[in-house]
């Protein structure tokens, strides 16, 4: 008796917060990013949530105190997630406290130190100050090489702010703010880096159902600035779109990021199907978070691999050694 009354509970979106401590917006975020629950919904369209759901949702928080990200857990059941825990108990879950303001790169500050702007910014995203966070990239832009803007500011300010807000201590809000911020910044960087019209073309996207572009906004900067004629598509792009663009503009190779899920059962197909309807002179460069787990597939096809910027800039390298 006990349990149905448990699973039929119907608790409204604060109450859940109340009881599991989490934010609302956090708890949707997490729900339509990596289906950690699943509500039900009134006949007016209202989440509903159960006893099951509030449980489930304080062993996600638990498991994601230990130090793990929400992508790597909420997939799991309720007892693989419990011995994790007993593995490495939860510590107190993080609050979204302000940190001490840091302190901005002084005379000296050693050349190419890109920690104190990585700082600054962290700090910028967090008071949701639009103009701050402009001026800081602007004068790390004039104080660090264009490789280790790149390297060491924009893909570890892109990383921790994904895991801060995957631990809660940023919300939703903080992520778009920066990330509007970084787009606009890269392509102004991309546009200040003018090609030779003979050299070979990249197109950069992201395939089917990859919303996430920074990624592909990083990789398109890179290459413009190591000289490379770059055309960026956006993202989410099915693969007869990016054929055809290849073909339409004779690109040299097409640059994919990954970022998010681990597990598209469809992009397998997909991108076996891009592979297939690309000219065979024309190589296919995948990155991104989560590329790895697309591993035995992009082996398959012949797929170019990478896991850094370092490696991204090797193998243009030698694909534009070979064009030229």
């Amino acid at each position: 008796m006990k349990q149905q009354e448990a699973s039929s509970a119907r608790h409204s979106i604060g109450i859940i917060a109340r009881k599991t401590g989490l934010k609302p917006d956090l708890i949707r975020a997490w729900e339509r990013r990596y289906s950690a629950v699943a509500p039900g919904r009134t006949q007016t369209r209202r989440r509903f949530y159960s006893d099951a759901d509030v449980e489930r949702l304080l062993l996600l928080r638990r498991a994601v105190a230990t130090g793990r990200g929400i992508g790597q857990i909420a997939h799991l059941s309720n007892d693989e997630l419990r011995a994790i825990i007993a593995r490495e108990p939860a510590r107190p879950f993080p609050a979204a406290v302000e940190a001490p303001p840091p302190q901005p790169p002084s005379a000296n500050t050693p050349e190419g130190n890109a920690e104190p702007y990585l700082e600054l910014c962290l700090a910028a995203t967090r008071r949701l100050d639009i103009q701050d966070l402009e001026r800081h990239l602007a004068r790390a832009m004039v104080a660090l090489s264009r490789h280790h803007l790149l390297d060491s500011l924009l893909v570890p300010l892109l990383h921790r702010i994904g895991d801060l807000w995957q631990r809660g201590e940023l919300r939703p809000v903080h992520e778009h703010m920066a990330t509007a911020v970084v787009r606009s910044f890269l392509g102004s960087m991309r546009a200040a880096f003018h090609a030779s019209t003979n050299g070979p073309l990249l197109l950069v996207t992201t395939p089917a159902r990859q919303l996430h572009e920074l990624g592909a906004l990083i990789a398109a900067a890179t290459a413009a600035t190591d000289g490379w004629r770059v055309t960026y598509l956006g993202c989410d792009l099915p693969a007869e779109e990016i054929a055809g663009a290849a073909v339409q503009l004779g690109a040299k190779a097409v640059a994919l990021s990954i970022i998010y899920p681990l597990d598209d059962a469809l992009l397998h197909e997909e991108l076996r199907h891009l592979r297939r309807l690309l000219p065979r002179t024309t190589e296919l460069i995948v990155g991104g978070r989560a590329a790895t787990a697309y591993a035995t597939v992009l082996d398959e096809i012949g797929a170019i691999r990478v896991e850094s910027l370092r490696e991204l800039r090797e193998e243009l390298d030698l694909l534009r050694s070979v064009a030229l």
